[in-house]
């Protein structure tokens, strides 16, 4: 038995250091290198399979100056508005996200983008404790060895925006014709909207909760009051302008 436990000790060590090596070693080089394919992608073909319809695998990444400023302030604006200033976890989202959760049926959640871009590149979907240990893992890790730039660059190329498309180039070709730096901005809120569950609505065919969300965040855009400055986070802007958006974030949040 005394044998055995120290076999399982050494095997849970060394197991732990490769995957250490490994994770940390795929971060640093997916920080220059495109991500060529994430876990969901191979999920999502899987089940494609099992239940016998065609296999979509839609994406095409581009760099981060080809991706509309539109649709990276739309995801802000719909996703993680405090993007620019946490350190990949927005502690203030999830205690309004529990408070709200608690005194309402349709439940809100808390994920910033940097948590998203970890989950899609690294990990499986679902909700389990062990995964979303992984999950805060990761995201320290991207937080430290990228740039709030690079996160949303990443966020942008491999995200979930429809049935078998991925990224801001397979959208906006398939929704809108055109190339994703030349989204205006209310197809970049369009685009934005379906992002919470990007297959069972779209943007090619937007319904009126869509179309809602669609306007809410254009709201949202105009608040900002212009393009992400990645250099100059949201602390620094003007306070009555900060304070109105928030209090706007804060009015229209059931819609």
């Amino acid at each position: 038995m005394k044998e055995f436990l120290k076999k399982l000790w050494r095997f849970t060590w060394k197991a732990a250091m490769w995957f250490f090596i490994v994770s940390i070693t795929s971060v640093i080089l997916f920080r220059w290198v495109p991500v060529p394919i994430t876990p969901l992608m191979l999920i999502r073909c899987v089940e494609q399979k099992i239940d016998g319809t065609e296999m979509r695998l839609k994406k095409n990444w581009v760099p981060f100056e080809k991706i509309s400023p539109n649709l990276q302030l739309a995801v802000v604006c719909s996703e993680d508005q405090n993007f620019l200033n946490h350190y990949g976890i927005d502690f203030e989202a999830i205690d309004k996200a529990v408070e709200y959760n608690a005194t309402h049926k349709r439940q809100h959640g808390a994920s910033t983008i940097s948590q998203q871009t970890a989950k899609n590149v690294f990990l499986w979907p679902g909700r389990s404790w062990i995964r979303k240990g992984f999950e805060v893992y990761f995201v320290f890790l991207i937080e430290t060895f990228w740039s709030k730039q690079r996160i949303m660059e990443v966020y942008l190329n491999v995200i979930e925006m429809g049935d078998g498309i991925y990224g801001a180039q397979a959208a906006s070709k398939t929704f809108f014709n055109k190339d994703a730096k030349y989204l205006s901005k209310p197809e970049a809120a369009l685009i934005a909207a379906v992002l919470p569950n990007p297959r069972r609505f779209s943007a090619a065919k937007p319904s009126a909760y869509i179309q809602r969300r669609q306007a809410w965040i254009l709201r949202q855009m105009g608040y900002w009051g212009g393009a992400l400055d990645y250099d100059k986070p949201e602390e620094k802007e003007n306070p009555k302008r900060k304070k109105k958006r928030k209090q706007l974030r804060i009015n229209t949040n059931n819609e």
